[in-house]
């Protein structure tokens, strides 16, 4: 009885492995062949380090010093590519909603929990790749630009290095951050379905909520604002000096971003596996 019945455990295995395997081509095969995808992702890139480049050619730090955080300065234009991710992930489940195709892919791939994480994983792929070239290429861009500016050893700042590792762990924290945001923007879109509603929620949650902290009068309730708003304590990964000031480490900070992520992705699939497309 032991025999038959590990041979049966090892071939569920092997069913579920393979359809795991198809699935994922599958939505690969969809999203690689929508032409917003790659133009969204170059997109990413292009306004990361476009929005990166003005910041650190509007820095300045004169002779005598300046309280200016190089690395975050560098990877200011996050904030603004970290939109366009937005986009990407809400397009690649919404997309299927408003066109009526996510009936076909149900229909083809009932599993609904394993087509969400197909998507969830792409998703992530593609944000991670696209993430790690416009993130790099924002850091050399302040490498390069950051010392014609005052930014010099002499005053206190040494050229951005990834082998420094308060710069190696803002880049790192850079990518995964919009890994996180793709992953929470997803989720939403799973729940709300509607492509408009989704990204102005998702967008809205990135950009008013820092507006809404910042008019509250009460420093105690607006410093726990902070630690709990997706984009301000996200980004507290980028910060490489004044960490004793932030309400959160960098990585707590992250974390908090994770937790909405994660929150986004459970309401969305439960959502999806309990509501009919």
């Amino acid at each position: 009885m032991t025999q038959p019945a590990a041979g049966l455990s090892r071939a569920r295995y092997r069913g579920r492995a393979r359809y795991g395997r198809e699935t994922l081509r599958a939505e690969w095969t969809k999203l690689r062949t929508v032409a917003s995808t790659g133009w969204l992702l170059l997109g990413t890139v292009a306004l990361t380090v476009a929005v990166s480049v003005a910041a650190d050619a509007a820095a300045t730090c004169p002779s005598g010093g300046c309280q200016a955080d190089p690395a975050r300065l560098s990877l200011t234009g996050v904030q603004a590519g970290q939109a366009i991710v937005a986009v990407i992930a809400v397009l690649a489940i919404s997309g299927e909603y408003s066109t009526g195709m996510i009936r076909i892919t149900l229909t083809a791939m009932p599993r609904r929990l394993t087509v969400l994480a197909a998507k969830a994983a792409l998703v992530a792929v593609l944000v991670l790749a696209a993430g790690a070239v416009a993130v790099l290429a924002s850091v050399l861009a302040g490498r390069l630009m950051l010392p014609g500016h005052g930014f010099i050893a002499a005053n206190g700042y040494p050229p951005l290095s990834l082998g420094d590792g308060p710069v190696l762990r803002a880049v790192t924290g850079s990518v995964l951050y919009l890994v996180l945001i793709a992953l929470l923007s997803l989720g939403v879109a799973t729940a709300v379905r509607e492509p408009a509603v989704a990204i102005g929620l998702v967008l809205g949650l990135l950009y008013v909520f820092p507006v809404v902290t910042s008019v509250v009068g009460n420093q105690h309730w607006q410093r726990h604002l902070e630690q709990i708003g997706p984009m301000t304590a996200g980004l507290y990964i980028q910060a490489t000096a004044g960490l004793r000031s932030l309400p959160l480490t960098p990585w707590q900070g992250l974390g908090v971003l994770a937790l909405w992520a994660a929150g986004a992705l459970v309401i969305g699939a439960l959502v999806f596996r309990f509501r009919d497309a």
